[in-house]
């Protein structure tokens, strides 16, 4: 038999659509199975209220909430319907994730030993598929009938951290360092309705009570994820009654919780999401030839940055990491134990809990979780009493560790034992089982699992200080082994976050300028030809900058106002990209300007000149690799050459070109600005530059000139206007189109987000697509 003859044994499951309630998520699952309909309900409820119904994005992210369980079900459907607002950011996240954790499932859970699989399902030669979603995945409603038409940003913050917790060591310690550097600390608790919240249930309320900022997610997924089991004949009826420390069948887990968190996220404005994820979840392996994550992709590094990724093309302000990366579990324990102990009393990590007379939840000590974290508090020096643990059963896991294997890194066990049988903690271990590996309890960074700058800048040399305090010193991989690495003077410290601008943690930044080192990332005249060529290998999008120089801007504004503004936008929108960050190639100065030829200091070149200087440049950068071009222009009144420019372009290279001057903002920029026919040298542009170069303004000067015409078909203000044109001194004497008076730096910082923002959103979401996808040809 084939996978598909196997385990292809449901006919369709159906995914919402979903109900929405301000407080409350609810989304039928409903299987079809040889002639046969069941349906049961995943439902969220969150304590405060998350959802705006009246709120563009509302439903769109309701939907993909409730989509997340259905992808464990890749490789058992004939196809997976999803019944809801899903755009094409959303379709290729699910997608991809789905295909990912179809083979994850089928290596880790179908071809590797399983105790609920039936015995005649558990016996099969393994097959290698160039693809293991063996599901078409359904989406009925049209894409661009959802896109949003009136874009809304994330107000969020990088100071503001949400840590999605729980009782684990790995949460604790989050919550604990990242408050201990200053920052604002979100812990939203997932509260799954059966009993394993109560590894939750210690933490939380002592949480709860001393922190506001908590906040709790009920969901009932455990229920729906029993429920698809039933479904599934080649699992054990008796699934219920087997003790095991792994799910049965399910991979993709924490993405159902982090997703019902990301409602609290947007409404309290955190851009960072946080989870507590170790240097031993980031694994690559093969089974067979057949690549996979070893079923830790959502506790991956990788993982983090699919995440963030996704809500960065989305368009939202939040980013995703673990700042424990560098750390071994022995070393977190030790770690939360030592500097946190009010912290670590909280700590449950076993499955198979229970309620005592205290009210307080109490560990078995007799599972795996157990022993091992027994082991790493006695090897530690920490007392397991302390988190619930009966000197009895203390000493029944140390016993018991000399014969019962532990689910955790080798290096880590070897190490474990090694200061266990040191101490004398513990007898008879097998040959192997000890081993002196010091580099468990220090800092390790690898290029692959941990890398320094998988963590935000700002976070790094307060972080590591204080992480350093209690590990042995630091270590960086060179080839296979080892190198003790000073991670506080090595330049890389200062290497940018992969996913947030230089200046995102220091607030609105607006003004603030980048180091050129920072620039050479994305800054093309920066480069060498060496590095020039690496980066045309690792992207394929550039942004090419117009303006137009020494063009008069009323007497109160400097006249390069075009030139700069473009590139400057050019530049912060590189730096708001995930990396591989787009190309800024250098600045175009000079424009089309002849309708301001009355004012002293316009230089203007030709239409001709201009559309075939960017012509040139456009086809110079194509035969460099680059497929999608987007012109940043500056000054309006080279709107029609760059548009024929990007035509040129695009017949001729083959490329996807664009020009925005300003179109992907315009609309939420205008309901900020007061006056009417604010077209030149007025309000809009009086704020930006007094938002990043305030001593240029001389606000002194700057005088109200708004025109007014004789037919609304003039009106630059009309949505009916006509385009049409004149010397800017017919219509003012002093160059100004608009009100300058009404600007202020608060606005024009304003402006510069929203133009950063939607540009941002843009290029994502162009840099993760092809040609083919891009011209609509994709599903």
């Amino acid at each position: 038999m084939t996978i598909r003859e196997r385990f292809q044994v449901l006919d369709r499951l159906e995914v919402g659509p979903p109900v929405i309630e301000p407080q409350r998520l609810t989304v039928p699952y409903t299987v079809t199975r040889a002639g046969t309909v069941e349906t049961i309900e995943l439902a969220f409820r969150w304590e405060e209220a998350v959802f705006d119904l009246d709120e563009t994005g509302t439903a769109n992210l309701a939907a993909m909430i409730g989509a997340q369980v259905a992808l464990n079900y890749g490789l058992f459907c004939k196809e997976i319907v999803f019944l809801g607002e899903f755009d094409d950011v959303d379709r290729r996240f699910l997608t991809d994730m789905a295909r990912n954790t179809a083979r994850e499932i089928y290596v880790k859970k179908l071809c590797e030993p399983n105790p609920f699989l039936v015995g005649g399902f558990a016996d099969f030669p393994p097959e290698r598929l160039e693809d293991f979603l063996l599901a078409r995945l359904v989406f009925p409603n049209p894409a661009e009938a959802i896109v949003p038409r009136s874009w809304r940003r994330w107000p969020a913050e990088a100071a503001r951290h949400l840590v999605l917790s729980s009782g684990g060591k790995d949460s604790l310690l989050t919550f604990g360092l990242l408050r201990e550097l200053g920052r604002e600390v979100h812990p939203v608790y997932v509260n799954e309705s059966g009993r394993h919240w109560y590894t939750a249930l210690n933490a939380y309320r002592w949480f709860d009570s001393r922190f506001p900022e908590t906040a709790r997610v009920w969901t009932n997924s455990d229920r729906v994820f029993t429920w698809m089991l039933r479904q599934l004949p080649f699992i054990r009826e008796d699934f219920a009654s087997i003790r095991s420390d792994a799910y049965p069948i399910r991979l993709w887990t924490v993405a159902v919780f982090l997703f019902a968190a990301i409602p609290l996220a947007k409404k309290r404005g955190c851009a960072r999401i946080v989870i507590g994820d170790e240097y031993d979840t980031t694994e690559r392996r093969s089974f067979r030839e057949i690549p996979h994550y070893n079923g830790l992709f959502d506790q991956s590094r990788y993982f983090d940055g699919t995440m963030s990724r996704y809500y960065r093309r989305k368009g939202w302000r939040a980013s995703q990491f673990s700042i424990l990366r560098p750390l071994s579990e022995l070393l977190i324990q030790k770690v939360l134990a030592q500097r946190y102990p009010d912290l670590q009393i909280h700590q449950v990590s076993c499955h198979a809990t229970h309620l005592e007379d205290d009210e307080r939840v109490h560990p078995c000590g007799r599972c795996e979780k157990c022993r091992r974290v027994v082991g790493m508090l006695v090897a530690t020096g920490g007392d397991p009493t302390q988190c619930g643990y009966t000197p009895e059963q203390v000493e029944a896991c140390l016993a018991a560790l000399a014969t019962q294997t532990l689910h955790q890194e080798a290096e880590g066990a070897q190490h474990l034992m090694w200061l266990l049988a040191q101490q004398g903690r513990v007898e008879g271990l097998p040959a192997g089982a000890a081993r002196e590996r010091p580099e468990v309890l220090q800092l390790r960074f690898d290029p692959e699992r941990s890398p320094i700058d998988a963590i935000p800048s700002d976070l790094r040399k307060p972080l590591f200080e204080i992480l350093l305090e209690h590990a042995g010193g630091a270590v960086r991989r060179a080839g296979r082994h080892w190198q003790a690495w000073d991670p506080l003077r090595d330049p890389s410290l200062l290497r940018p976050f992969a996913f947030e601008s230089p200046q995102a943690a220091g607030g609105p930044g607006a003004a603030s300028e980048t180091a050129p080192d920072a620039r050479r990332d994305y800054a093309l005249a920066l480069m060498t030809w060496p590095e020039a060529r690496a980066r045309f290998r690792e992207t394929d999008l550039a942004m090419l900058p117009v303006g137009a120089i020494e063009q008069q801007h009323g007497p109160h504004l400097p006249l390069d106002v075009d030139a700069w503004d473009a590139e400057y936008l050019a530049r912060r929108v590189a730096e708001g990209c995930s990396l591989p960050r787009p190309l800024v190639l250098p600045l175009i100065p000079y424009g089309v300007s002849h309708h301001h030829d009355d004012f002293a200091g316009t230089i203007s070149v030709t239409p001709e000149t201009l559309s075939r200087l960017v012509y040139e440049v456009g086809m110079s950068v194509a035969r460099h690799g680059i497929t999608k071009l987007v012109i940043i222009n500056g000054h309006g009144g080279n709107l029609p050459t760059l548009q024929f420019a990007a035509q040129l372009i695009s017949r001729d290279a083959r490329i996807f070109t664009c020009v925005d001057t300003g179109e992907t903002s315009d609309a939420e920029i205008a309901k900020l600005i007061e006056a009417s026919n604010d077209a030149h040298a007025g309000e809009t542009e009086t704020s930006t530059t007094l938002a990043t170069r305030p001593e240029l303004v001389q606000m002194d000067k700057a005088k109200r000139a708004v025109p007014r015409f004789s037919s609304r078909y003039l009106d630059f203000s009309s949505a009916e206007s006509v385009n049409w044109y004149a010397q800017t001194a017919k219509i003012s004497s002093s160059g100004v189109l608009g009100d300058p008076t009404l600007a202020t730096r608060e606005k024009g910082e304003e402006i510069w987000r929203l133009m950063i923002e939607h540009l941002v959103a843009f290029v994502e979401r162009l840099k993760g697509m092809s040609l083919d996808e891009i011209y609509g040809r994709r599903y």
